[in-house]
Parts: C-alpha cells; sequence; structure tokens
C-alpha cells in the first residue's frame, strides 16, 4: 500500500534475539520487536545490523553513577524495579545497553546516509537517576550526548511524537542548550507530573488526525528554527492509534503514516539528518502495533532513497 521500490539501503538496527525475560502475562508487547524485524527483511526495506552495546562512558553522559552501578549489579530495590516495569535481570541490563546503542547506531548512520533508524528504542522516561515506564537507560540523549563529545555534531533536536510526554528526556537535557527537546503528547496521560521541555504541546483526549497534525505542524516550524540542529533524533510511537490500550489521542493508522511524513519530510526540506526510534505502542491486537511501527520504516526508507 505504501511500499515503493527502493534504490538505496536504509540501515535499520535490531536487538530483538537479546531476550529480555517477563514473567507470563506481562503486558509489555516484546514480541513486537522480533516481528517487526522480520517484516522488515521480508520486505527489503532495510540493511539489517545488531548494534553494539553502550558503553558505561556513554551512559554516563546522561545517568548518575549509582544509578548505573545499581542497575548494572542487580542493586534495584523492588519499587525501583516496579517503577520500570521490568524485573531486574543480566538480560535486561544487556537488552537496554543494546536499544541504546541500536540509536546510537542509527544516529550515526543518518549523519552519513541522511537517515536510518532503530527497530526499538525510544526510551524517553528514563530520567538521570532512575528508570521508569519501561525505560531504563534514555537512548536519544545518550546518542546525542556521544556523538557530540566525538565532535560530529554541535546541536540536535529530539522530535518526541509518542503518546506519552518525554520527562526523562527533558529530565535530562534541562540545564542543555545544545539538545532541544519538543514533545506532542496526551495530556491526560503518563506520566502525571510532566517534566517540561523546550516545547512541550499536551492535546486532550480523541484529538484525531486533522487536529493533530495542524498542530504538530505548526510546532515543527518553530521547533527546528529554534532548535537549528545539526541531527534529529524523532521518536515516533505507535501509542497515538486510536487503538493503542494506553493511549487516548485516537489516531488512524493513516493519521500516523501522515505524522511520520510531516516529520520526515520537514527534516528532509532542511537537509536534517534524522534517526528514527520506534518507542511505545500498547494495542490489544500486537499485529496493529506491528503495522503502525512498519509503515514508519517504510516512509523512513522512502525518504532515504532520495537523500
Amino acid at each position: 500500500m505504501w511500499f515503493n521500490d527502493y534504490t538505496k539501503n536504509m540501515l535499520a538496527f535490531y536487538a530483538d534475539h537479546f531476550v529480555l525475560p517477563l514473567p507470563h502475562g506481562h503486558r509489555f508487547p516484546m514480541s513486537k520487536y522480533s516481528r517487526l524485524r522480520q517484516r522488515v527483511a521480508e520486505l527489503g526495506l532495510a540493511e539489517l545490523h545488531v548494534p553494539e552495546p553502550i558503553s558505561n562512558e556513554a551512559i554516563l553522559r546522561c545517568h548518575t553513577p549509582d544509578y548505573l552501578h545499581r542497575v548494572s549489579n542487580g542493586l534495584l530495590s523492588a519499587a525501583e524495579q516496579r517503577r520500570i516495569g521490568f524485573p531486574w535481570s543480566p538480560q535486561m541490563v544487556e537488552r537496554c545497553r543494546r536499544t541504546c546503542g541500536g540509536t546510537l547506531g542509527a544516529a550515526r548512520a543518518a549523519l552519513r546516509d541522511g537517515i536510518a533508524v532503530n527497530l526499538a528504542g525510544g526510551t524517553h522516561h528514563a530520567g538521570r537517576d532512575h528508570g521508569e515506564g519501561y525505560c531504563v537507560f534514555n537512548d536519544s540523549p545518550i546518542a546525542a550526548r556521544t556523538l557530540q563529545a566525538e565532535g560530529l555534531v554541535r546541536r540536535v533536536v529530539v522530535i518526541d511524537c509518542d503518546v506519552h510526554q518525554g520527562n526523562g528526556t527533558a529530565d535530562i537535557c534541562r540545564d542543555d542548550p545544545t539538545i532541544f527537546t519538543f514533545s506532542i503528547h496526551g495530556q491526560n496521560n503518563f506520566p502525571f507530573r510532566k517534566i517540561s521541555g523546550d516545547l512541550d504541546i499536551g492535546l486532550p483526549n480523541n484529538t484525531g488526525d486533522d487536529d493533530y497534525l495542524a498542530m504538530l505542524e505548526i510546532a515543527l516550524e518553530r521547533v527546528l528554527y529554534q532548535a537549528q540542529a545539526d541531527l534529529a533524533l524523532y521518536v515516533s510511537g505507535a501509542d497515538p492509534f486510536v487503538g493503542d490500550k494506553l493511549g487516548k489521542l485516537a489516531l488512524t493508522k493513516d493519521g500516523l503514516a501522515r505524522r511520520d511524513r510531516l516529520v520526515l519530510g520537514m527534516c528532509y526540506e532542511r537537509r536534517l539528518p534524522v534517526a528514527v526510534s520506534m518507542a511505545g505502542g500498547y494495542a490489544s491486537n500486537v499485529e496493529d502495533i506491528v503495522d503502525i511501527h512498519l509503515q514508519t520504516v517504510a516512509i523512513a526508507a522512502e525518504f532515504a532513497a532520495c537523500w
């Protein structure tokens, strides 16, 4: 339906084979990652790569030494694990390191190719000294600051369209003028204590496609002008979908495709390299989540072919 022939392979990073063990009946849709990667491979949308695990040095650019130590050594309290939403395990630590490595890999590739994708990531609730909302380490600011430390970029913009506000990203970047954080999200949704970023747009329940897209377009003009960025990190999110259990904005799949085309198109017009991460998705039917993520990857691949 929205697939074209591609003349250039876009890079996509995956880590779904680093399995995070969850108890039976856990509500996080972990299977979406392997299903997404399989469909990307079947359709030939991208050249698939396994990312390197993110280093301690990179993590410490965004998280406190004590938090990294407790995550790495299984010293998180029961309350901290509940706040994250995952039970601690060595596999959890490895998976989270690889997920962050995927966003860093996609960002590096985007600087060379124009656009690249992490088939996971978007862990925007992890703050400086804690994890939250299925997020342990925050991949976007980790990637941004690593590339800054390497002298590859000066300024970065985070464009967060997940239905939940990127509170952890705002927390980490609050005093950093070199990373512009933008979040458009459901105002009446988790997290219930928002942390203000550089620009936040909280939308009412049942906003729908047209109002959402109109607000997003106006905001993006401002964001991209003010950020003056060398790299964009696009946290896409499947959870604004009308069928999502944790979303309330009532966007259709077509509306979400229009959202992706708007974000990526505005970056393309400015020749602003963009790394895309998948972020959340909690529809009752996991195939709906995979469909939405897949169309994000497919639209990214269309732009990659023209870059």
